[in-house]
């Protein structure tokens, strides 16, 4: 049964080795990438003095993540899913070793900057909906809120431990150093991935091979999240809290023009939110009974931090403000993984990741090219302060508008839309067979 106190349930990693694998290399994997996110901030910064660049470099990850993601979605309900993951995350290793040899160079190339960074988006796109897929298949559809606690929280504790050192390392061997960390960190990855069991996908009556058939595929991952209201609101709460509301692009001038300092400052801008994650998630046992109303609530105290840090110029009131924000983040990224996982049958996990992995792109991407933007017109803090308002309107928007994501809950059968589109499977909850 799930649990119902505070504490994080930590039964996924008792009782499934092959999670704890997944796990154990997934985190390995996010230290060095968000060691190299900051990183790649500050170099295009040091190279171009402009935050609307910072935030490009942002969307030449996105579109080939797209591709990447639409792509992986249909081969994750099709094909092995480790396999996947495997082959597409040790690519990656090459592309971090092309940045550390590009911050090696005496004039170091912007154009390979924007090569690099649309080379991960595509292979963290074609791996991501089968490692998102893979889940409830190895820790069930009843701990999907502790899986995805545990998953939040390797990556907070990543993006705690890997900004961070990221800014000493940047202000001492420098910028190379931190590409070398992310390519040994896909390594460990990929060796993890090699003693984790076959995933093979569900089978199905649509295992064709042709264009036609995977257009098709996508297809009825489009149709059926249409078909479901809950999934719909899902899809809108988190585009409500990500576009415009993604100060991470704007942390490199934010240091130097509202706290007057460094690297180091950067990296504390960017490790606060995950500091505030990993108190989120060692507190998120009462998640496993939680839903739409928390899901809201947690997205409110997102938009709301980051009107309060934009204000302020007293760096630690500023930090404690994105540690509040990054424990709103992180409630409300775990309970719309698992609502979205908990309302999704196993044949079509692959593409409906997908497609939710899609906007997660997008309106993060988005959101980090429009607050540069932004920030070019009205100043950074102006940026951050209008991103968190539209944040919180949006959301009491969508509260209001989608009945059905209010009143979601995890550990309830979800039902079936009234009328779902013609062809489609309904809707299952955590109790019916995948």
């Amino acid at each position: 049964m799930p649990r119902s106190g505070l504490a994080m349930d930590l039964t996924p990693l008792r009782v499934s080795r092959d999670f704890r694998l997944l796990y154990a290399g997934f985190l390995g994997a996010l230290l060095g990438t968000l060691m190299t996110s900051v990183a790649v901030a500050v170099q295009v910064y040091d190279l171009t003095g402009s935050p609307a660049q910072i935030g490009l470099v942002s969307l030449a990850r996105a579109f080939p993540l797209v591709v990447g993601v639409l792509i992986g979605g249909v081969l994750a309900d099709r094909r092995d899913r480790r396999t996947l993951m495997l082959v597409t995350r040790l690519p990656l290793t090459l592309v971090a070793a092309l940045l550390m040899v590009n911050a090696l160079l005496p004039e170091p190339q912007l154009w390979l900057i924007y090569l690099a960074t649309g080379l991960t988006g595509l292979f963290a796109g074609l791996g991501g909906p089968a490692m998102m897929a893979a889940i409830p298949a190895l820790v069930g559809t009843e701990r999907l809120a502790a899986a995805g606690a545990l998953t939040a929280a390797s990556t907070q504790l990543a993006a705690l431990v890997g900004p961070a050192l990221g800014g000493v390392l940047i202000a001492g061997p420098g910028l190379a150093a931190c590409f070398a960390v992310d390519a040994a960190g896909f390594l460990v990855f990929s060796v993890a991935l090699l003693f984790v069991r076959p995933l093979p996908a569900p089978a199905t009556d649509a295992q064709g091979k042709g264009l036609r058939q995977a257009f098709g595929a996508v297809a009825d991952g489009v149709r059926f999240v249409r078909g479901h209201r809950l999934i719909v609101g899902l899809l809108l709460v988190d585009a409500a809290a990500m576009v415009f509301t993604m100060p991470q692009a704007l942390y490199p001038v934010l240091a130097d023009e509202q706290f007057g300092g460094g690297p180091g400052v950067v990296g504390l801008l960017y490790a606060a939110p995950a500091l505030g994650a990993l108190v989120g998630a060692a507190t998120s046992g009462w998640t496993a009974r939680a839903g739409g109303h928390a899901l809201i609530g947690a997205v409110l105290v997102w938009g709301l931090s980051l009107v309060g840090f934009g204000l302020t110029s007293i760096l630690p009131l500023a930090l404690v403000l994105l540690a509040l924000a990054g424990l709103g983040d992180l409630i409300s990224e775990t309970l719309r993984s698992a609502l979205l996982q908990h309302g999704t049958p196993d044949a079509l996990r692959g593409r409906v990741s997908s497609l939710w992995m899609v906007q997660a792109t997008v309106s993060p991407a988005l959101g980090n090219a429009a607050v540069g933007f932004l920030a070019e017109l009205s100043g950074a803090r102006g940026a951050v302060v209008t991103g968190g308002l539209v944040c919180v309107v949006a959301t009491l928007a969508v509260a209001a508008a989608f009945p059905a994501l209010r009143g979601a809950r995890l550990g309830t059968p979800v039902p079936a839309d009234p009328a779902p589109p013609a062809g489609e499977p309904a809707a299952r909850g955590a109790d019916a067979p995948s």
